[in-house]
């Protein structure tokens, strides 16, 4: 990353979901991205850094990104939830009850206040981000990314070595590695990416080596 923006990971929940705060180190304004639960040690990593959060985003509507969500938007004051992408609401809409059958407690029904759609844009603290919708781990993923940073958040579309499962309600492995082939590759092997489980990587690193991306 060459300007500003800074990113820390929190690891969240039983499935160790990548909770990730993203600012402007000048002026201190940033984003939560998927805040899956663990709000209290998501409330403490924004007081360390001595953030002040104008928005809650959403890669994709799975329990571990967004079953905190609407309670962290109460405890921030309201701020907005954006994304994902409308296609991802019956996911939303199911959160208490798919919290329930995993033994996450306090996961509320989550309504954006702004869907994301292929071509919008997100802004954090003045630093835009371009939305590509991604499905194929759930119908409605996005990817977040930064042109000016060369940062993309990919919630769980692709891994360090890996790609996001496609055996839940709704997914599709060949669209998925459409997705990645057409669409998040083409953004250019020098993009880092923070993906929902695991390290980080680059996109490059993922072009030549994922197994799930050869041939």
């Amino acid at each position: 990353m060459t300007g500003t923006l800074r990113a820390g990971i929190i690891p969240v929940t039983p499935f160790q979901q990548n909770c990730t705060l993203i600012w402007d180190d000048a002026t201190k304004v940033g984003a939560v991205v998927d805040p899956g639960g663990d709000l209290d040690r998501i409330e403490a990593a924004i007081k360390d850094q001595g953030i002040t959060i104008e928005k809650i985003l959403l890669t994709h509507g799975h329990i571990d990104h967004a079953g905190g969500a609407a309670e962290l938007k109460e405890r921030l004051g309201g701020v907005p939830i954006e994304g994902p992408h409308p296609a991802d609401r019956f996911l939303l809409d199911k959160l208490p009850e798919t919290g329930a059958g995993y033994g996450i407690a306090g996961a509320r029904a989550v309504t954006p206040d702004r869907w994301l759609d292929e071509g919008d844009q997100v802004t954090v603290s003045g630093l835009t981000f371009d939305i590509l919708h991604a499905p194929g781990h759930s119908p409605g993923s996005v990817v977040f990314m930064s042109r000016d940073e060369r940062l993309a958040l990919v919630g769980d579309v692709v891994f360090q070595g890996s790609v996001g499962r496609t055996d839940l309600p709704g997914g599709n492995h060949e669209q998925l590695i459409r997705a990645i082939l057409e669409k998040v590759l083409p953004l250019g092997d020098d993009v880092a990416f923070i993906p929902g489980h695991g390290p980080t990587g680059t996109l490059g690193q993922e072009r030549q080596s994922n197994p799930f991306l050869q041939g």
